[in-house]
């Protein structure tokens, strides 16, 4: 019989149920090389018949006996009045019910009702299990409420939903209006009422006026619940707290400074570097916000609840307060500050030789901006960085330029797409859509940002420490089929089969560089990539092509990188604050709050954006502009405005009488019969026909002609197109998506599924 076998497993499993990944599993039971086979064939056949439940990537409890420690749902009260819950795993809820004990330790909360979920310690007395909640996650109805603009009428008025993806109207009484006004941003909440009748509201909150230049960033805050207000008791600790004694290592004497946007809100990083006999010494100091915002406070569990700091053209909304954020916590010049730093020594190439972290404090020289830095450089004078450029600067170039050899070695993913920025005038209106300049001293900043981080993740691994990776998967094989799909439209060949490497990509970018088809091409490249995420287990970042990445050089921004200080504090035993047990074993979690903060964040600045642009190209309506398209769907085509970088849509309906197909794999949509295409790239005239402010949405009317059939193409009907409404065609399957398909199947006979 193979070692290990499910007795053992389950045996094991019975007697340390603490230790639910396979990893704490492997090393308990001394499982190697193919032993390592075994115990994965074994969980997953026992996760399959359901004597496991899966509660997290690789983590896996008893079905009938709770984790020590595990996420919850509340789901009864029973005869006694008393609250009642259930563990929680990936398909639901598992295992015997749960009786609440209240709070653990110095942990508070809001009581939880039937519905909530949280994190809780769990344990068995008399044959009965107790929780003991760490946290409450908060509970979110997300279509309840709906955000948009209040339109009065006789009868009361209704709600104009602010998202394009909200397709409800509320019809409000005029005893439910709140005095909410024509033209007033209101938030409301549906009232009950019948399945097919028409759906009426209460208005719960008059958050603006659609007319004030401002209201585009508080419809995205509000349309996406995010928080603005810090409650009482955190503004309290906020301004009364002081930074955790501990042991420090003096750097106020390095001249440190700062380099950021000319409008940047806070400082948490701070370089210096040092030419070496046989290389560069490298200093990159960030703000220690773990000594401040402790574990268990009110601050810590605020700066948990939001994640990140969320961006946008005329304001930031905070992790922390600004007590903190702006001032406390930020390097600002000519302050101490406590600081986490990283001593980085690189040889003369660029390779890094040794590390060390160092938990002192520092005192910020200079506050220079990005252009400010860079004239130093190029040599004009009399700007606020010549000081510098001797003593800091030139030895930071210096460095630069030895890293830019390794960074070449390494070929990270070469995409460089253009950023515009909206620009806003003091009493909120957008004066202007400018390309954002890239200079070298932002690569310079990014460079050192990445090695910094690169750093925390080896030490923390080396010192078996848990902590969050930042991890970037490889291309999946559907989305490497479609890029092949599209390619081969343009004879461009991408073979499959091979493993996906930053460098083939890097390859294809600068063939076509200085193409017709290099902005295609790379907005093609950007889509085929996975989603960068956080996670407890490393798989690596492919982008930056590097085995290990960690997020270490944003606490004030980012929750991701408080934690990962906190472990290096813990492991490194630099103070008393660092990261708990309690934390540590909820990282799973933590990391997939973060990941859902940080891709609502990103919806609200994209969102907000879209209006300012909608009200930037509000009195334009009827000018012409040229664009690129850059998405086809059935429905019609996405092209983004040359100038402005403003998206907007054409509906299939408006580009001619033609009966137009859709074909996936060319990215394209075709006329039947004739042959004429609008495809993906395309440089096309438009008229900028209809502009929706508060859903920042533009509706465009195609001018340029569509271009001429392919030589030798088929008409799409014959092409395996089905007939139906225009654009309702999935035309037929490439031979690279063939090939793909073919090879998966056959990895799956192979294997007996997905491992």
């Amino acid at each position: 019989m193979s070692f290990p076998d499910r007795e053992t497993v389950l045996d094991f499993i019975a007697k340390n149920p603490s230790a639910t990944t396979k990893q704490d599993i492997a090393r308990g039971l001394k499982v190697k090389g193919r032993e390592r086979q075994n115990l994965r064939q074994v969980l997953k056949d026992l996760e399959a018949d359901g004597t496991l439940e899966r509660t997290g990537k690789r983590a896996w409890a008893k079905t009938d006996t709770p984790p020590p420690t595990g996420v919850i749902i509340f789901e009864e009260i029973d005869d006694d009045g008393e609250l009642m819950a259930r563990s929680v795993g990936r398909d639901g809820a598992f295992g015997p019910p749960i009786r609440f004990a209240g709070y653990s330790g110095k942990s508070k909360g809001p009581a939880p009702g039937i519905g909530d979920k949280g994190l809780a310690r769990i344990n068995e007395a008399n044959g009965e299990y107790h929780a003991k909640l760490l946290k409450l996650f908060e509970k979110r109805d997300e279509e309840s409420q709906l955000t948009g603009r209040f339109e009065r009428n006789p009868k009361g008025g209704r709600v104009i939903p602010a998202s394009r993806k909200d397709k409800r109207t509320l019809l409000i009484d005029k005893s439910d209006t709140k005095g909410a006004e024509d033209g007033d941003l209101v938030t409301a909440m549906p009232k009950p009422g019948k399945p097919n009748g028409p759906a009426f509201g209460v208005v719960t909150e008059i958050i603006g006026r659609m007319d004030d230049p401002r209201a585009a960033s508080l419809l995205a805050i509000y349309g996406h619940d995010i928080p603005v207000e810090f409650p009482k008791d955190v503004l309290n600790e906020a301004e009364t707290i002081k930074p955790l004694n501990a042991p420090r290592e003096d750097l106020t004497h390095i001249p440190l400074i700062t380099i950021d946007p000319h409008d940047a809100r806070d400082h948490d990083d701070a370089v210096y570097a040092e030419k070496l006999d046989d290389g560069w010494k490298v200093i990159v100091a960030i703000a220690d916000v773990a000594a401040y915002v402790r574990p268990g406070t009110a601050l810590d569990r605020e700066a948990q609840k939001r994640g990140n700091s969320t961006y946008f053209p005329d304001r930031v909304v905070p992790m922390l307060p600004f007590e903190l954020s702006a001032d406390a916590c930020s390097l600002v010049d000519n302050e101490d500050r406590p600081c986490m730093a990283v001593e980085m020594i690189f040889d003369q190439s660029g390779t890094k030789r040794s590390h060390r972290f160092i938990r002192g404090t520092m005192r910020s020289h200079a506050k220079l901006s990005y252009e400010e830095a860079q004239a130093a450089i190029d040599g004009k004078t009399g700007g606020a960085g010549e000081p510098w450029l001797k003593p800091v600067l030139k030895p930071l170039w210096g460095a630069f330029e030895a890293l830019g050899e390794a960074r070449a070695r390494r070929a990270p993913l070469a995409l460089d797409l253009p950023e515009k920025r909206v620009e806003i005038s003091e009493d909120g209106k957008v004066t202007g859509i400018v390309e954002k300049e890239r200079f070298d001293a932002h690569k310079l900043i990014e460079e050192f940002m990445i090695q910094a981080n690169v750093a925390a993740a080896e030490t923390l691994e080396k010192l078996g420490s848990p902590l969050l990776y930042r991890v970037h998967d490889q291309p999946s094989d559907a989305k490497l089929a479609a890029l092949a799909d599209f390619l081969q439209t343009m004879d461009i060949k991408w073979a499959l089969g091979e493993r996906p490497q930053t460098h083939r990509f890097n390859r294809l970018l600068s063939d076509h560089a200085d193409t017709e088809h290099a902005g295609t091409i790379s907005e093609i490249v950007l889509r085929s990539q996975a989603q960068a995420i956080y996670a407890p287990e490393n798989a690596g970042h492919f982008g930056l092509n590097l085995s290990k990445y960690a997020h270490f050089t944003s606490p004030i921004r980012r929750y991701s990188d408080l934690i990962v200080h906190r472990a290096l504090i813990s492991a490194l035993g630099l103070g008393d604050d660092g990261l708990t047990k309690e934390m540590a074993a909820s990282l799973e979690d933590i990391a997939s709050h973060l990941v859902d903060t940080e891709r609502r964040s990103m919806a609200a600045e994209r969102e907000a954006t879209d209006r300012y642009l909608a009200l930037y190209l509000a009195d334009k309506v009827g000018a012409e502009f040229e664009g690129r398209i850059t998405g086809v769907t059935p429905a019609g085509l996405f092209i983004r405005l040359g100038g402005t970088g403003a998206d907007g849509f054409s509906p299939i309906s408006k580009l001619s009488d033609d009966y137009w197909v859709h074909d996936e794999g060319a990215m394209a949509l075709i006329a039947r019969g004739s042959g004429k295409r609008f495809e993906m790239g395309q440089v096309v005239k438009v008229e900028l026909a209809e502009v929706t402010p508060l859903q920042g949405g533009l509706l465009l009317k195609v001018l340029s002609p569509p271009r001429p059939k392919k030589p030798g193409e088929k008409p799409p009907a014959s092409r395996g197109g089905r007939s139906g409404p225009p654009g309702r065609s999935r035309g037929k399957m490439s031979k690279a998506r063939k090939k793909t398909r073919q090879k998966t199947s056959r990895k799956k006979g192979a294997k007996g599924g997905k491992s």
